[in-house]
């Protein structure tokens, strides 16, 4: 059975071996995933309590067809957009900032072996080892950062689209 602390071992040895890149792609995905999460409880919590301000100020309304009452709609949807939005720009510069950090991190690594191949010759299989891997630790590293947080980005677009899309049915209903 594997412990606590044998986990941390092997993420301690996962840093050691990826590099410096690997700490900052570690950084980069703490940040993401607080991001996500926060737009996750965004649209638990306060999503509903502002739909349903929105709805009955639009409720409130006694016009509801004229040009004045569909530029009131509008400013209300499109803030109702920019609230759902809110650190999604951010979620996905970081998703794509993971791919470019585990492509640098397979640069530098890359770098170490042919400082080492340049240093001591092609036949030092072992310190060769070390800069292989550094090249490809932070590429999986990147890879898995932003393949993780694809997935919340196309719930967060798909949720921001049903929420518009039912602003505006119910503003046109009533």
């Amino acid at each position: 059975m594997v412990g606590p602390l044998d986990l941390f071992a092997d993420v301690r040895d996962l840093l050691e071996l990826g590099g410096p890149v690997v700490r900052i792609l570690l950084g980069a995905a703490f940040i993401l995933w607080v991001l996500i999460m926060e737009r996750w409880l965004y649209c638990r919590r306060e999503l509903p309590r502002m739909v349903g301000r929105i709805q009955s100020e639009w409720d409130a309304r006694s016009d509801h067809s004229s040009w004045y009452a569909r530029q009131v709609k509008r400013k209300l949807v499109s803030e109702a957009t920019r609230e759902i939005r809110g650190y999604l720009g951010l979620i996905k510069a970081l998703v794509a900032l993971a791919s470019l950090l585990g492509l640098l991190g397979t640069v530098t690594g890359m770098i170490q072996v042919f400082d080492v191949m340049a240093t001591l010759g092609t036949g030092n299989a072992r310190a060769m080892a070390s800069g292989v891997s550094a090249a490809t630790i932070p590429t999986m590293a990147g890879m898995v950062v932003s393949i993780s947080g694809l997935y919340p980005i196309l719930w967060l677009e798909k949720k921001l689209a049903t929420e518009t899309s039912k602003l505006n049915d119910h503003m046109i209903t009533h």
